[in-house]
């Protein structure tokens, strides 16, 4: 992607928040105060800094596992869409992230319907950046079972140091996932970890936000 075509998707989504949608964060001013971090395992780098001009979430960490997320109240029914840009720098070497010892990403991002990060009590979607697995390949977190289902929406495959824009709708992944049709969420989770597999990786995040189309 071009820097051209990045500053056209930054001016439209840009757009889009301010019409018709729920802003969680453009990362447009240096200050992360309304998120909070939760650490599994010593903390992840989570920084504000300019790249390529704009501003964006910068990702880093070796042998870490820390989240940054955010408590919020989200109607499905009006807002249904997950918008969101990321690329990853530095990927992953993981050979089955679908078991324990594989379980690290360079780049996800958690949608939790209550109890935040008690599993047991809770669901979620985590759509992830996967280093083994295929592109649009689902399956359950090993540490939580069905209660997190995990979605590859890119995959090894992908450029580095590329941006990425997606769109999700959310309401839809959570019936066809849980047979269940959820109407609110009630978190949304920033996440680079690399604690299990004991590996590094570099990843930048831009652009959150919910629309209704």
């Amino acid at each position: 992607m071009s820097l051209r075509s990045l500053y056209v998707i930054l001016c439209l989504s840009s757009f889009m928040v301010n019409a018709e949608s729920i802003n969680i964060s453009q990362f447009a001013n240096s200050s992360l105060d309304d998120w909070q971090h939760k650490s599994f395992k010593a903390y992840t780098q989570y920084q504000i800094v300019s790249l390529n001009k704009h501003s964006v979430l910068r990702a880093e960490g070796t042998d870490v596992a820390s989240s940054l997320y955010k408590e919020i109240h989200i109607d499905l029914e009006k807002t249904p869409y997950l918008n969101w840009s990321w690329r990853i720098d530095t990927p992953l070497n993981i050979n089955d992230e679908q078991s324990k010892a594989g379980d690290d990403f360079a780049a996800r991002i958690y949608l939790i319907v209550e109890g935040k990060w008690f599993f047991w009590q809770t669901r979620a979607i985590n759509y992830v950046w996967a280093s083994h697995s295929q592109k649009n390949e689902v399956w359950a977190n090993p540490f939580a079972g069905n209660n997190v289902m995990m979605i590859a929406v890119r995959s090894k495959t992908e450029q580095t140091k590329h941006w990425y824009t997606e769109k999700r709708n959310i309401r839809t992944d959570f019936k066809k996932y849980f047979a269940d049709d959820i109407r609110f969420i009630d978190a949304i989770a920033i996440m680079s970890d690399t604690d299990n597999s004991a590996g590094s990786a570099l990843s930048y995040y831009a652009n959150i936000y919910f629309s209704e189309q």
